[in-house]
């Protein structure tokens, strides 16, 4: 089991190995960029032909999101456009991981475009284009159209179907002009946060809809490149971005708690994605739930796509047991506790809480997990590019007035970035094929459940004023995205 963190002067350390190496320098062609989500920075939800999405009738239910935050406002983005774009140029970012709003484009997740909709995110890509930005497009990041939801959501086929109309047409709008494709940002959270534990969109608490979403979702994936394979004029890459999970076992029955949650957070999508098959422990352990009949012929074929670059997102690890039925069962799982839960089929099995430090999360910090994932994932997949498409962390921040300039100095986060980053650099080393990373996130927004108290950023979002303040991190990122060195 992997020890918690100490901390020692102005080290930090990990037993005898050191995490805060300075002066390394990335491969001349590693990007460094920053990501963000179309609900949690847009606002304008109810403009320009935007339908609802399933975060608006979410957010918009009393006792789902804190103090009864919505993502109606949120950084303001639709209408600061041109000003976020000039502070994506000033932070000297090579790329820039956005999402499409599916309701913008699609106010029912199906029918013709809305031309409004395809206008934004044109002069979107077209600013990032003219300020030297590459743009990353992610077509879907949760906020599903209402109306899609009322037929069933990812609970059912019609809504991967429609999915893959929808890749067709902003393939067309946009597909000369975006540098990478990405199909879904963490389907895992998507089933089964929203479909099994209640605590995301739409809310719902129904084990056999989560496992039914997992695979739409994958077959949503697959769909969305073949669509996009046949109308983009130039040579993009395609990629998905999973949140794969680094778990810790103790105790007697350790390997088979990590086995269970493997098999449901990661081998459910690595499985048809990556192999064309899903894992046979899978379906065993949820062969009470259901008997996967809705997998139908063909389906692993389409799912099965070669993909450029595989997107990793990493926050923190997990440690499982086996639980012994009598005890308090600990559900330190790091999501919010809505009643359900996101693990089918995995009753048996305990989230222990880990030793700190921890992030304003709750979650723990663990660089290392970041390095043991990316060589986990090269030793299973040798030929598969990756890139670190989120990672970083919510901290306190206070904002420094009492000098001649506001300043946030979030030593907290410049620690956690550059260990983190120093963690990937040991990767490449080893001979992982990574590609680059992405710093999660540019600016604090809409934190889902937890609304606007949980500060992500490296750009401070005054939300009363929406006045943009660079932090600390966010000058010391641009440093590093100058030079590809990682400052001392």
């Amino acid at each position: 089991m992997t020890q918690g963190n100490t901390v020692t002067g102005n080290t930090v350390t990990q037993g005898t190995s050191d995490y805060r190496d300075g002066g390394l320098v990335f491969p001349a062609d590693f990007t460094f960029g920053s990501a963000t989500a179309s609900y949690q920075i847009e606002g304008a939800a109810n403009e320009d032909g935007r339908g609802a999405s399933i975060w608006d009738t979410f957010s918009h239910t009393p006792g789902t999101i804190t103090n009864g935050d919505t993502g109606d406002v949120a950084d303001d983005h639709y209408h600061r456009l041109e000003e976020d774009l000039d502070l994506m140029k000033s932070l000297n970012l090579q790329a820039y991981r956005f999402s499409i709003a599916w309701p913008r484009i699609q106010p029912t997740g199906r029918g013709p475009a809305n031309q409004a909709g395809l206008d934004f995110y044109s002069r979107l890509i077209d600013g990032l284009i003219a300020r030297g930005i590459r743009p990353v497009a992610t077509l879907y990041h949760w906020d599903l159209p209402q109306a899609l939801e009322d037929e069933g959501g990812w609970a059912v086929r019609s809504t991967a179907e429609a999915f893959g109309d929808y890749a067709s047409i902003v393939g067309t709008a946009f597909g000369g002009r975006i540098h990478t494709w990405t199909t879904l940002n963490e389907p895992w959270c998507s089933a089964y946060l929203g479909y099994g534990s209640g605590a995301h969109a739409p809310g719902l608490t129904d084990p056999e809809k989560a496992l039914k979403a997992v695979h739409h979702l994958n077959l949503a994936h697959g769909l969305a490149i073949t669509a996009l394979r046949k109308v983009v004029t130039n040579d993009p890459q395609y990629s998905v971005t999973l949140n794969l999970h680094v778990v810790l076992g103790e105790g007697t029955g350790a390997a088979d708690a990590v086995r269970q949650i493997e098999a449901l957070g990661n081998r459910a999508f690595t499985g048809p994605m990556l192999k064309g098959a899903y894992p046979a422990d899978l379906l065993e352990d949820t062969k009470e739930i259901t008997d996967w009949s809705f997998v139908q012929g063909g389906d692993l074929a389409v799912i099965n796509q070669p993909l450029d670059v595989l997107g990793v997102n990493y926050y923190s690890t997990n440690l499982v047991r086996l639980w012994d039925g009598v005890s308090p069962r600990q559900n330190a799982d790091g999501h919010k506790d809505a009643g359900g839960s996101p693990w089918p089929g995995a009753s048996r099995v305990e989230f222990v809480q880990q030793p700190g430090p921890y992030t304003e999360m709750g979650w723990n910090i663990e660089p290392s997990g970041l390095e043991e994932l990316l060589l986990a994932l090269h030793t299973e997949f040798p030929n598969q590019p990756m890139m670190i498409t989120e990672n970083g962390a919510a901290f306190d921040d206070t904002v420094d007035d009492s000098g001649e300039h506001a300043a946030v100095h979030d030593l907290d986060r410049i620690d956690y970035l550059r260990r983190h980053l120093t963690a990937a650099h040991r990767a490449v080393a080893q001979g992982v094929d990574l590609r680059g990373y992405f710093v999660w996130s540019l600016m604090d927004n809409f934190e889902w459940g937890y609304g606007y108290t949980k500060r992500f950023g490296i750009v401070r979002v005054d939300y009363d004023t929406q006045v943009r303040l660079p932090k600390d991190s966010a000058l010391w990122y641009a440093e590093l995205a100058s030079s590809n060195r990682l400052p001392d």
